[in-house]
């Protein structure tokens, strides 16, 4: 079997959600393909050069650079299949880990969807962003053969905006890398340092969007931090976008100095900023996952987190839940893991670290494999 993989979200240095999934996708397929006698042929198509962290090619695992030019899906990627679909290298299977599919071409398609979000909370996006998302994704949606999505939440949501979608939705859970997410993760100093953490810090780790529910965050913290002294919030994340009340609410709460903002935090220095928190709090309106929730979970740092989305069925009983529009109720949550027993914060230490074990990104690739192999 041919199979082409969009592989843009995957071939850049500074990943966040869709782009860490689409880079762990690519590299676990590849791993178990290595390990298969009889192999598929992969063509991973790309507007620029592969970056080192991509897999390297083989003989089963081809880059294949279109230009790059505006709207690149459109104008390079979908013309180039449409012909290919004439020729004697035609492709049996497109695969799109993500919301943008290739319109107009021919061969069979998959996509992933990895929340309809947007659709609930459309005042948290820039009109351009929400229309994007709405009309390609619904577009991705009707055209796909099949729809793979990363939790049972987003697959409700799919089958209820989208009836006709019944029957080609599959969950495939996201995962974390076992190997440097752990119990056993040192937490290196120096790391710590360039991100300007000292002392014991709240941790939240994601983009600074409205959908995740910063400016309730603080509100909370605001409540509770003058019992804690000598911890500190940190906010780790790049800026995404209408993101600029959450300093203007820091400086209005009086708490410039028991925030801390590091942005970006590298694929490489998050096990220490992940493994050195004393909680990890996600307090988003909506996730279609969290990726970065399950590794605090196997780190063994104590989670607690909205029950919108997916969360709940992501931290199980492993974690505490919080109504993400009652920030008093957040401040609660904190609070008690805070002033947590030794014995009772180890328990449930223990317990996120077993919840973890349940999410394996070879699963995720072997299922997505499956699910070529059927169509």
């Amino acid at each position: 079997m041919r199979i082409g993989i969009d592989g843009n979200e995957a071939n850049i240095k500074r990943r966040v959600g869709v782009n860490v999934y689409a880079f762990e996708l690519l590299r676990s397929i590849y791993q178990l393909q290595t390990e298969k006698s009889a192999k598929e042929q992969f063509t991973i198509f790309l507007k620029s050069a592969p970056l080192p962290h991509l897999p390297p090619e083989s003989d089963f695992w081809h880059y294949q650079i279109l230009p790059d030019r505006p709207l690149w899906v459109v104008t390079s990627l979908s013309s180039h299949l449409f012909f290919n679909y004439f020729s004697n290298k035609r492709l049996d299977l497109f695969f799109t880990p993500g919301h943008y599919a290739p319109p107009l071409t021919l061969m069979t398609k998959i996509c992933s969807i990895m929340d309809l979000g947007y659709l609930e909370f459309s005042d948290q996006f820039t009109k351009y962003d929400y229309w994007q998302l709405r009309l390609w994704s619904a577009w991705s949606i009707l055209t796909s053969k099949r729809i793979l999505t990363i939790s049972k939440a987003s697959k409700r949501d799919i089958l209820r905006h989208y009836p006709s979608s019944q029957g080609k939705v599959t969950v495939t859970y996201p995962a974390f890398d076992k190997n440097i997410f752990n119990q056993g993760t040192k937490v290196e100093k120096k790391i710590l340092k360039k991100y300007r953490i000292q002392g014991k810090y709240i941790l939240f780790l994601s983009t600074l969007k409205p959908s995740k529910n910063i400016l309730g965050l603080l509100t909370a913290w605001k409540y509770i931090e003058s019992q804690f002294p000598d911890t500190k919030l940190v906010i780790a994340g790049k800026k995404g976008w209408l993101y600029g009340d959450i300093f203007i609410r820091t400086k209005e709460l009086g708490l410039t100095k028991r925030v801390v903002f590091t942005d970006f935090v590298s694929e490489e220095d998050k096990p220490s900023i992940i493994a050195g928190a004393k909680v990890f709090v996600l307090p988003s309106f909506w996730e279609g996952f969290g990726l970065d929730i399950v590794s605090a979970l196997s780190c063994g740092v104590p989670v607690t987190c909205s029950s919108r989305g997916s969360l709940p069925e992501v931290v199980g009983d492993a974690g505490l839940m919080f109504n993400p529009e009652d920030p008093r109720e957040i401040s609660e949550k904190i609070s008690y893991i805070l002033r947590m027993s030794k014995k009772d914060y180890n328990k449930l230490a223990r317990s996120g670290a077993k919840q973890a074990d349940k999410f394996s990104w070879e699963a995720t690739a072997s299922e997505t494999l499956k699910i070529f192999e059927l169509l």
